[in-house]
């Protein structure tokens, strides 16, 4: 028998049980749909995180006090105290760091902020006025701080769009004093609204000097990061060397293993983030992978109960010359294509989610999110659906070629 016709035999099999031949398939369709939606989240997670980080510069270099983590016991040792303003010294010093542009001290921390009767809880960030530089930041109304105002500890802020809409509504807020622990501060300059700069949201954001922010906001004698950058891309890695070794040296530290301070660039940052999202992206893949073995298990069941119902017509097709091959081959084709058509239609489903998610999370939730489409997912999902038709058809599509015609015509 050509190979057309069994196809058309099997085709004509399946329609005649649509809707067993339907939720036969429901396991398979799931599946796929499930394996598609977390890989298209998976990558659109990647890309926002890529660009998160590409948004503060690709020559940007980030010094973390406390020892680097090498698992989750050793997370709380990042909050170090480790970096000083010696420390800060020594690097803008050329002579210790000659291929390094600018570096920046910055202090985070979440404190209440109030003007008349409104509270708002923003993020306050103690930096240098290079913060404009480095996160290409600009005011709408107003100024930025200057140096003389860090030399100075000036009781001066500049404040994020929504900052100034949930503390002063429309009305003007330039030369305003908010309070921040029961201290005044003059708003002299106002943000535009710019939203998510490498995980930075600066409309949610006061941003106030850093010897302010030392001393009366947080009342500590160190930093919380030192965010600097190289002169040239090409020299980061020069630049991260001689970085280390000055730190080491106002450290007095000999052995690198027991550096009190970690430096990260962007790439090894984007490196990282991104292979924990292809690694959770394709643990949770497999899991909803388990679904189609579930879905697999169901295809042969069914198929099993189909071969035992059409015994008789397995019987008479074999006694009007069907061989053995000709009958594994129909009902093998037949769990293929439920297989395959499952795949097809769990590629649509999980696509059409994936869009959904990606404009729920764009427009509602305020993420720059992009909608990635896995293409190798649907190759993967095509191809394991079919090899899961032939692995959990094989058996059903034997026990229907082993049937003895004779005994096949006398099944009641």
């Amino acid at each position: 028998m050509i190979f057309s016709y069994s196809l058309k035999t099997a085709v004509t099999g399946l329609k005649t049980n649509r809707s067993r031949s339907l939720l036969t398939i429901l396991g398979i369709v799931i599946g796929i749909a499930a394996i598609i939606l977390i890989m298209s989240l998976g990558q659109g997670a990647q890309q926002l995180i890529l660009n998160q980080v590409q948004g503060m510069g690709s020559k940007t270099i980030v010094v973390i006090p406390g020892r680097e983590p090498k698992g989750p016991s050793d997370a709380a040792q990042v909050f170090s105290d480790s970096l000083k303003i010696r420390d800060l010294e020594l690097l803008q010093n050329k002579e210790n760091v000659p291929t390094l542009g600018s570096v920046m001290p910055l202090l985070f921390t979440g404190v209440s902020a109030s003007y008349g009767s409104e509270t708002y809880r923003p993020t306050i960030f103690g930096v240098s006025p290079l913060i404009q530089q480095i996160f290409d930041l600009d005011v709408s109304e107003g100024e930025f701080f200057s140096n003389d105002d860090v030399r100075a500890r000036a009781d001066v802020v500049v404040i994020g769009s929504k900052v100034k809409e949930q503390l002063f509504g429309d009305s003007p807020a330039l030369g305003e004093k908010i309070k921040i622990k029961d201290r005044n501060f003059r708003v002299i300059g106002i943000m535009p609204s710019k939203g998510q700069v490498s995980f930075f949201n600066f409309d949610e954001a006061v941003i106030v000097p850093y010897t302010t922010a030392q001393q009366y906001v947080l009342g500590i004698k160190y930093f919380h990061r030192f965010i600097a950058e190289a002169t040239s891309q090409d020299l980061i890695a020069q630049t991260v060397t001689d970085i280390k070794a000055t730190l080491r040296e106002s450290h007095k530290i000999t052995d690198p293993d027991k550096d009190d301070f970690f430096v990260q660039t962007q790439e090894d940052l984007a490196a990282r983030l991104g292979l924990i999202t292809q690694v959770l992206t394709l643990f949770l893949a497999a899991v909803a992978a388990i679904s189609l073995v579930v879905g697999g298990i169901g295809i042969m069941n069914i198929m099993l109960v189909s071969v035992t119902e059409r015994t008789r017509e397995i019987g008479l097709r074999k006694s009007i010359g069907a061989t053995d091959r000709d009958i594994l081959m129909q009902f093998l084709l037949e769990a293929v294509l439920l297989t395959g058509t499952g795949g097809v239609a769990g590629i649509i489903i999980g696509g059409t989610l994936s869009v959904i998610c990606a404009l729920i999370l764009t427009n509602f939730v305020g993420l720059d999110w992009s909608f990635q489409f896995p293409f190798f997912g649907a190759f993967l999902g095509i191809v394991v659906s079919g090899v899961i038709g032939l692995v959990f058809g094989i058996y059903p599509a034997k026990q229907a070629a082993r049937k003895s015609p004779m005994e096949a015509l006398r099944y009641e």
